[in-house]
């Protein structure tokens, strides 16, 4: 019985996109690469809505988040970034590391920053550079929700409105071009329900004129040598990830077919079911109810129970994948992953396993409460 992967990313890969990277290898300077490459591309633009350009990185999230700051960020650069997680502190270090200046808005794990306190940042620093955000910080099961309002601090001196959208792009709304956003990232292996290995990043035009008049001192992370290839021959600099290029590329003819709009209900529909059916069992949500993720579910773990034990139990007896935490949180959380393909059958096992294991480790539950509860909610997706 293969695993259900509930977990933050990687996620369970459609048949379809595993098929796919059974392909005979293609020569990546030829034809046949640049009707792959063109409809990826394509394709990406559509799902981020942007007229921009779009990259295709062979690279982990990390990796697109990376060649965002070097491409964009100098010395001394002033950057706002709200801090609540691991994610989000990573961020901020790789500004740093890049010579820039970063203003954190800090809050505790499990309660984003509010607007009011981002605008308080922009008030006390006219000369900033950038505003950057983990828009999905799944270390803590958090999301921030006021995106399209960032623009209005942004527009005051024309700074850069960076998003890292590596967890949750394909999963929620989002409008790029209309709220803004100058630099925006994904990781396929997330959302888009794809394998490990391409992370897209799209950039509009105006921050690609800044970074060719400004190019960067890196190479394989060298954003106008990507565009100078794309515009001359639909080629990428280096060698690309191929195989993983076609699932890419089949992961987002799926996500097309489904629209975006039904997508992204599926997936807040299954987040409450989640939610809502946990809870019922007696386990409580990390995240506070205005910061709550919609594709991260981070709980708390019952008095006693401990994460090794508790997932490895999981694992081994009803085959199903949850993540621990990380840093402080870690033997105090465990997270459930709710995207890409997630649906109804996903969250039903889930609560079942979840349930079952807890009354294995002497824990009274009510799995029963809990799968009628996540039923109820899960009654959306048939309407």
């Amino acid at each position: 019985m293969e695993y259900l992967v509930m977990l933050p990313g990687p996620t369970n890969v459609p048949e379809r996109v595993t098929r796919a990277m059974i392909t005979p290898s293609i020569n990546h300077r030829s034809d046949d690469f640049v009707e792959l490459y063109e409809e990826c591309v394509n394709n990406t633009k559509k799902i981020f809505e942007t007229e921009g350009d779009a990259v295709c990185l062979s690279a982990s999230g990390t990796g697109a988040t990376e060649c965002s700051v070097v491409n964009l960020i100098k010395k001394d650069d002033k950057v706002i970034i709200p801090i609540n997680g691991e994610f989000s502190t990573r961020l901020a270090q790789q500004i740093e590391w890049a010579g820039g200046q970063a203003i954190r808005v800090e809050t505790e794990p499990g309660v984003n920053a509010t607007f009011d306190q981002v605008k308080e940042a922009f008030d006390n620093n006219k000369d900033v550079k950038a505003f950057y955000c983990v828009w999905n910080e799944t270390s803590t099961g958090t999301m921030i929700n006021y995106l399209d309002r960032i623009k209005d601090l942004t527009s005051r001196n024309d700074s850069y409105y960076v998003l890292d959208g590596v967890s949750i792009v394909g999963g929620e709304e989002l409008h790029m071009d209309k709220w803004g956003i100058d630099i925006a990232m994904t990781g396929a292996q997330k959302a888009f329900a794809c394998p490990p290995g391409i992370s897209p990043i799209c950039i509009n035009q105006r921050t690609r004129k800044y970074m060719e008049a400004n190019p960067p001192n890196t190479m394989y992370f060298n954003l106008p040598r990507y565009f100078k290839y794309y515009d001359e021959a639909k080629h990428t600099p280096f060698t690309p990830a191929l195989p993983v290029l076609y699932a890419y590329r089949e992961a987002m003819r799926i996500i097309l077919e489904e629209g975006m709009e039904k997508r992204i209900q599926r997936h807040r529909t299954c987040s409450d079911a989640l939610y809502s059916g946990l809870s019922a069992i007696g386990l409580t949500p990390f995240a506070k109810e205005d910061s709550r993720s919609t594709v991260v579910i981070a709980l708390n773990y019952l008095d006693g129970l401990e994460d090794k034990t508790f997932r490895d139990t999981l694992a081994k007896k009803f085959r199903i994948l949850v993540a621990g935490g990380f840093g402080n949180l870690k033997g105090k959380v465990f997270r459930v992953g709710c995207m890409g393909e997630v649906n109804r059958y996903h969250v039903m096992r889930a609560i079942s396993g979840i349930a079952s294991t807890l009354a294995m480790m002497g824990y009274d539950t009510d799995a029963q409460a809990g799968l009628k509860t996540a039923e109820e909610k899960l009654k959306a997706l048939e309407s």
